[in-house]
């Protein structure tokens, strides 16, 4: 959740231990199979689609960013990695500052894929979840499409290899 929202429904809280605070309720998460995604770059935003065409979900999503642009065209998912630790290796990712070693963090909420990562067909490329939920579609991403983990979680239980996954330009 985000934390102005948890602002806006305690305005007199202080935030203090012990205090009762008010919270979204999200409801269950949305159920079906997914077809196909769309991702909007414009937008900010991934569109799931059923078999009939129907609208599944919407959800917010970094896409890219103008440095490391996400790809365009179809793809597809090659499968779902839950809870994966983030590997970064920069001979065959981006650049990240002057690290030219090969990294391996821990799995968890906080690393920088999130709880989920549903890989694409396009190497290098997915779409996860985020340890900083507060910056979607506010901050660019290293070219994968970035949801909250909780949006991750969701369209992750949707989604089966071989759903095309349609990046517009």
């Amino acid at each position: 959740m985000d934390v102005n929202l948890l602002r806006a429904l305690n305005p007199t809280a202080q935030f203090l231990p012990g205090e009762t605070l008010d919270v979204a309720v999200l409801g269950a998460p949305r159920t079906g199979n997914v077809k196909r995604i769309e991702a909007h770059r414009k937008e900010g935003q991934i569109i799931a689609f059923n078999e009939d065409g129907a609208v599944l979900a919407v959800y917010p999503a970094t896409i890219g960013s103008e440095d490391n642009p996400s790809p365009s065209g179809k793809h597809k998912v090659n499968g779902v990695a839950r809870n994966p630790p983030y590997i970064y290796n920069p001979k065959i990712n981006f650049q990240q500052g002057k690290n030219k070693k090969k990294l391996t963090l821990p799995s968890g909420p906080n690393n920088p894929v999130g709880t989920v990562w549903i890989d694409l067909s396009e190497p290098t490329y997915g779409i996860h979840g985020t340890p900083e939920p507060s910056l979607i579609d506010k901050a660019g991403s290293h070219g994968c499409v970035r949801l909250t983990n909780w949006d991750v979680e969701e369209l992750s239980s949707m989604v089966r290899p071989g759903v095309v996954v349609d990046f517009d330009k």
